[in-house]
């Protein structure tokens, strides 16, 4: 029987895991950054204010599932195809890719921009919540296809181990982004006090000058892709259909996962705006906690393919087992650490009430323990099965654990009277229940599958 070491001893994984984490995390960092000074500045408004941004934002969060469906697909065949070293094929799968994003990006901002009103009451009944959501929304709409974009190109250049340049990109939003929140929402410099409408002008303002900044580079500064604009126009039937039938899976596997996000939403929507403000927190926690995680665990997806593209099984089976250990431990620490500073986090939001703050703390609790799960689970199933091209594997187990189990158990502890933490923890449970599947998928080593084809097309 063939022996593979717990930690392999191969330098290269961990120099490569450095190099592409650092920067995946860092972009992911400054993203947050952008998303919580939204959060904060318009906290100060008042209860209603977070939560009609925040119901509003799961549009936002609809439109990341769906770009990072693409991206991943984009991902997933590039890095195999960047292993056998065909630029070629990775410009037309680039290409296709934009495509995708783009029409996905137009369709919502018009279905945003003609019935906002009637897509935020999904939501919520409360209607101080929906008159400042639909305020936002109508405007921060407008970003959507700017935002799919930038996200593909930037999909693009990690495949092929250029990282750094999302890093800047985003790192320029961040310093416009807060800039523009400061001075559109509280009326500073000489503009007037525009409130909600200011942080969505902002937003809307920040994810133009991403497009643009990503566009210059791809075009103007990379020479390892050397995309140029008339790639964005060429296509390729074979891999049209690759595309279609590996990307597929993922995006169906992001819009379970939206389905989750909003089934989220409604369910806690029902307890009203102390819940939901409360819910806002909690999740900028983790999404501050998932930071971290979420780069190292692209880096792995990028490695992953690199290395099956290559044909290099025996090494990956390496790789396979130490990403296992390392992410255990990474979501130890996190976990940990979040317990730790969830009091002096809930505390930065001065203008909640006393009940947001209680629900804030039992949330933050919660994910202290889920997150363990979520670093484990993830890293496992996105950045190694998906990646390794098993993607359908990953799209039926999160399908089966969202309608199956997260949300039936959600409603069914609402309708039961439970408090709003039990539900929320309902919600979370799968981050636990999805690493007794992922450590039989990954030991099985049943998931690593060459995607690509050679110069004939088979």
């Amino acid at each position: 029987m063939e022996s593979i070491p717990l930690i392999t001893r191969d330098r290269s994984f961990y120099r490569s895991l450095i190099q592409l984490a650092v920067p995946v995390a860092l972009q992911n960092l400054i993203t947050f950054a952008v998303g919580f000074a939204d959060n904060l500045m318009v906290g100060a408004l008042g209860d209603a204010a977070i939560s009609g941004v925040y119901i509003a934002s799961q549009i936002q969060t609809l439109v990341q599932l769906f770009s990072g469906g693409i991206e991943g697909a984009i991902l997933i065949l590039s890095a195999q195809y960047w292993g056998k070293g065909d630029l070629r094929s990775i410009r037309r799968i680039v290409s296709i890719g934009i495509h995708f994003s783009v029409i996905f990006g137009i369709l919502l901002t018009a279905a945003c921009a003609c019935m906002p009103h009637a897509i935020l009451s999904l939501f919520t009944g409360d209607p101080e919540v929906i008159a400042n959501g639909v305020e936002y929304l109508r405007i921060v709409c407008l970003s959507y296809v700017f935002f799919c974009m930038t996200q593909a190109l930037i999909a693009a250049m990690r495949s092929v181990e250029v990282a750094r340049i999302g890093m800047v990109v985003s790192g320029i939003s961040l310093v416009f982004n807060v800039f523009l929140n400061y001075t559109l929402i509280f009326g500073k410099f000489g503009m007037p006090s525009m409130g909600i409408h200011g942080a969505a002008l902002a937003t809307l303002i920040a994810r133009i000058i991403e497009t643009v900044v990503m566009l210059l580079y791809v075009f103007r500064m990379d020479h390892r892709l050397t995309l140029a604009p008339s790639d964005l126009l060429k296509t390729d039937r074979v891999l049209r259909k690759d595309f279609l039938r590996y990307g597929l899976p993922i995006v169906g596997g992001q819009v379970i996962w939206s389905v989750n996000m909003m089934g989220n939403s409604v369910i806690l929507g029902h307890f009203g705006q102390y819940v939901i403000a409360a819910a806002s927190i909690a999740n900028t926690l983790h999404t501050l906690a998932y930071v971290t995680m979420n780069g190292m665990s692209s880096a792995v997806g990028i490695i992953t393919g690199k290395t099956i593209g290559a044909g290099r099984i025996r090494l990956m089976k390496e790789y396979a087992r130490t990403t296992q250990i390392l992410f255990l431990a990474l979501g130890l620490l996190t976990g940990l650490l979040m317990a730790v500073i969830r009091g002096w986090f809930i505390g930065l939001y001065s203008g909640v009430t006393e009940q947001t703050a209680v629900y804030a703390w039992q949330f933050c609790t919660v994910l202290c323990v889920t997150f363990v799960g979520t670093c484990y689970q993830a890293a496992c199933l996105f950045g190694l099965v998906k990646s390794g091209g098993d993607i359908g594997f990953v799209f039926k187990n999160d399908t089966i654990f969202v309608l199956l189990v997260v949300l039936p158990s959600a409603i069914l502890a609402s309708y039961l009277g439970a408090q709003p933490w039990v539900v929320f923890a309902c919600l979370k449970c799968d981050q636990i229940f999805k690493c007794i599947v992922a450590f039989f998928k990954i030991n099985s080593f049943n998931w690593m599958k060459n995607l690509t084809r050679d110069e004939s097309g088979e």
